[in-house]
């Protein structure tokens, strides 16, 4: 925003350009303040992040006293870079809101915690009812902003047309895609640098296929839709994912913070909120197969459970934790599932050019 108005230099101005100047804003904002910053953290979190006392036996000596909401300082370098870089659109506008409003109903739940010095924040029902009206909002001012042929309209993957095109159905797959993703990028956040390494990838794919979307040429060649917004998409996703490469510095093993309900739960939220503005929501599901296996694992696991009155068909979900119970160290499996993410999102670029 603040760019424009101080200069009228088409390259500067650019998309690419700007996309790479919020990359690295984000970035070395992160970089250079985040030492100060998990200083304060630990002024007002005298014991850290609370352990979970069922989890792997070795999290509870080696994570103990480790901050978190680590999450505020990479909204607060998206906000900056958004400020500096980006341009009054309701794409980017859209997505800066759910990152910090889902961001804070995470922060209320990690200040709860820190303050009962307990796992168990505020009530599952009363998050997951804020976490509905947060994407209910987005998606009622997305209607007033999107073409009503458009709006409405679900893609899939290896396809040109739109599966359906029906805006209360549309709403209803909407609101899941955003909680569904913010819960998973949750659920995934158990290990250093778990959640944050696929985020990036996730951000990093979803903003390259929003610059693709946003020129009417290589959009044409995909034949893939041209969305006139989904330049300011690219510059957003550049934000994240330059903050969350800053934030990794910091968060690989062995972290130094953590990101918190705080960070997982407002990124998760924006990663659906990207994925539904470029109409890409099942080709997020790919790019995201990391996110996707965390929730999925979980689910199997409670359903089995009930079902047999006991048993077990992991040894602990999320399916991370599963893998350390089987003596993968954390530094192998975090590594590993780097590597799935990588290629997830290599396999949910070729789909871009194989439709039908």
């Amino acid at each position: 925003m603040i760019l424009n108005y101080f200069t009228t230099c088409p390259h500067l101005t650019s998309i690419t350009f700007r996309a790479g100047a919020s990359f690295l804003f984000a970035f070395f904002y992160i970089f250079l303040l985040a030492p100060r910053f998990i200083n304060s953290l630990k002024r007002f979190q005298a014991k850290g992040q609370p352990i979970r006392t069922f989890g792997p036996e070795s999290h509870v000596k080696t994570k103990a006293g480790t901050p978190t909401m680590g999450g505020l300082i990479i909204i607060i370098a998206v906000g900056m870079a958004h400020l500096l870089f980006g341009r009054m659109s309701f794409a980017s506008n859209g997505l800066l809101f759910l990152l910090v409003t889902f961001g804070a109903i995470g922060a209320m739940d990690d200040i709860k915690k820190l303050r009962k010095n307990s796992f168990h924040g505020i009530p599952a029902r009363v998050k997951f009812l804020l976490q509905l009206a947060g994407a209910a909002a987005f998606l009622g001012i997305y209607y007033c902003y999107t073409p009503a042929n458009m709006a409405g309209g679900i893609s899939l993957p290896f396809m040109k047309a739109f599966l359906l095109n029906n805006t209360f159905l549309h709403f209803v797959f909407g609101v899941f895609v955003i909680v569904a993703f913010s819960n998973a990028v949750n659920l995934t956040d158990g290990l250093d640098g778990l959640a944050s390494f696929p985020s990036l990838i996730s951000f990093s794919t979803l903003g390259a296929i929003a610059y693709l979307s946003s020129h009417k040429g290589m959009a044409g060649y995909l034949e893939i839709l041209h969305l006139a917004q989904a330049g300011e998409v690219t510059v957003f996703a550049s934000a994240v994912a330059g903050a969350l490469l800053g934030f990794l510095w910091y968060n690989a093993l062995p972290a130094q913070m953590f990101m918190g309900d705080t960070g997982s739960l407002g990124l998760g939220a924006a990663l659906g909120g990207t994925a539904i503005l470029l109409k890409q929501e099942f080709l997020a599901a790919i790019i995201g197969a990391v996110f996707v296996a965390e929730t999925v694992s979980v689910m199997l696991q409670v359903t089995y459970f009930k079902a047999t009155g006991g048993k077990r068909i992991f040894l602990m979900t999320p399916i991370h934790h599963h893998f350390e119970k089987k003596g993968w160290s954390e530094a192998t499996v975090v590594k590993r599932f780097w590597i799935i993410s990588l290629i997830c999102a290599v396999v949910g670029l070729l789909t871009l050019k194989v439709r039908f």
